[in-house]
């Protein structure tokens, strides 16, 4: 048995059930080992943005880590945007990065690059010396490190480099996997601080983020907020939240700053779980890159890496919320849109046909803005664009499908981001996948409009306007789809889209509407 064959055994004993790449002539020993141990899932990509995209996708549904398998340096640098997006989100991944043989490495040869440098920028473990006789248990440690929570931003990314010498090598067999770790529990004493200040009286924010946006705790947070009367909030662009009627009713932070500031006004109290100090998205001169209140009092009640469910039950427990019942959001009523192609009539769209248990993916654009309208619809998943890296959220609704192949993915996109990753519609056909992809078409890179203006600027050059404005020429959305393989129609009135949306939903497979507005 050579070491790639010992490295997948490994990683398909330790429960890696997906292996998304794109490989080249240094990986052709991981291929074969893919191919003789087929109990692990092989999914083929485009490209390297797209494996990566997705592995996050199957990673915030399944809370497991899928694998990625990258071409050398450049291949691993065309993945880096969606890996930053799946750090910031907690996502458990390993990627696996192939390697010119050590004796190689000094000739300096085309693709030789520091592998190692563009891995630190992402990954909370990195392993770059492994032998024939060491890569199983290299690959045994690097599941264990996608699944141990780290602090702060650091997330939940291992990155294997694997010279070909270690692949091809002769290997003594594959490695037992390691015991699963767990997070830290927060001090009794913890608890009963944040307890006092929620008996306090002053207004409080509880802020859910990471393990305390999952549903089973916002379940304990929706209780707590019941019997003290405390607000609970998500951050902007949460990993993963879920919503619609019967879930828990939490707010969600706005994304300019001095919304968030006037949304904090009269709060005395913010109370972190899981999260982190609120800060702006971008800095701005007029307004501070801390975003909290004068006389206002930051509280932590578990860190990113602790365990917030445990810690949110013993606050419940300490302020008596066991039993108390939490507020839920309510189905509306919202009906079907007709006439012309608004943003309202789109997003109402959006709402009023979502599926039940759908999972909705967005990246940057109007998708966003559906989230409230959302809320009084059916039960679903929301996965945010955690980074800010556009490119995201066609990418994580392919891996999301892959992860729950019995729920509708409904991909929220913005032309300007879906163009750095519609390879991912490829993926989608050749796997048959059940997404529902939606093109808002406005031919522009709006955010970049608003951010122009909110610099004062009041008239817009010819400069800047030629690169902001992406409809010159103008790109034909069904047709590029329907060359990827995936069906695809035109919406240009409200009546259009809902039937389009209504079609698509119902119909197994992948399919794209471009709604032009």
């Amino acid at each position: 048995m050579n070491g790639a064959r010992a490295l997948i055994e490994t990683l398909a004993e330790c429960g890696v059930e997906l292996c998304l790449a794109n490989p080249g002539t240094s990986e052709m020993h991981l291929v074969q080992a893919l191919d003789q141990v087929p109990r692990m899932r092989s999914v083929l990509a485009l490209f390297e943005g797209v494996c990566t995209g997705a592995a996050d996708g199957y990673g915030r549904m399944t809370g497991k880590p899928a694998a990625t398998l990258l071409h050398l340096g450049p291949g691993l640098a065309n993945g880096i945007a969606n890996l930053h997006n799946a750090r910031k989100a907690g996502t458990p991944i390993i990627n696996l990065v192939g390697n010119h043989p050590q004796f190689h490495i000094g000739y300096d040869a085309p693709l030789t690059s520091d592998i190692d440098t563009l891995a630190s920028n992402f990954s909370c473990w990195i392993k770059s010396c492994s032998t024939a006789d060491t890569l199983a248990k290299d690959g045994a440690e690097a599941y264990t490190a996608s699944l141990r929570a780290t602090p702060g931003s650091q997330g939940q990314i291992s990155t294997l480099i694997l010279g070909a010498d270690a692949a091809w090598g002769d290997s003594p067999g594959p490695s037992i996997p390691n015991g699963l770790p767990s997070r830290s529990r927060i001090d009794n004493s913890q608890a009963a601080r944040i307890a006092e200040v929620l008996r306090s009286g002053e207004s409080c924010v509880m802020i859910l983020e990471h393990d305390a946006a999952r549903p089973e705790s916002l379940e304990q947070a929706g209780k707590i907020a019941a019997k003290t009367g405390c607000r609970i909030m998500t951050g902007t662009f949460p990993a993963r939240v879920d919503g619609g009627a019967g879930r828990i009713d939490v707010e969600r932070m706005p994304y300019f700053p001095e919304h968030i500031l006037a949304s904090f006004a009269e709060v005395k109290h913010l109370i972190l779980v899981g999260g982190q100090t609120p800060a702006s998205f971008f800095a701005y001169r007029t307004t501070p890159s801390r975003l909290v209140p004068e006389g206002c009092q930051v509280h932590t009640l578990a860190r990113i890496e602790e365990d917030a469910l445990d810690a949110l039950n013993q606050l419940a427990e300490l302020t008596g919320a066991e039993k108390s019942e939490a507020r839920r959001l309510q189905r509306v009523d919202m009906g079907l849109p007709s006439g012309e192609m608004s943003m309202r009539n789109m997003l109402q769209a959006v709402a009023a046909t979502l599926p039940e248990n759908a999972i909705v993916a967005t990246d940057s654009g109007p998708g966003n803005a559906a989230h409230p309208v959302c809320q009084g619809a059916a039960p679903h998943s929301w996965l945010s664009l955690t980074g800010g890296s556009i490119g995201q959220g066609s990418p994580v609704a392919t891996g999301a499908a892959l992860a729950c192949p019995d729920r509708r993915v409904v991909a929220l996109l913005g032309d300007g981001g879906a163009a750095y990753t519609i390879q991912s519609l490829w993926t989608q056909a050749r796997e048959q996948l059940n997404v529902t992809t939606v093109i808002f078409a406005n031919r522009k890179y709006n955010i970049l409009n608003i951010e122009y203006g909110r610099l004062g600027v009041t008239e817009v050059g010819p400069i800047a306007e030629s690169l902001f404005d992406i409809g010159n020429p103008e790109i034909d959305w069904t047709r590029l789809s329907e060359s990827f393989g995936v069906p695809a129609a035109k919406a240009t009135t409200a009546d259009e889209f809902v039937k389009l949306l209504q079609k698509a939903n119902a119909t197994p497979g992948p399919f794209l509407i471009q709604a032009v507005y």
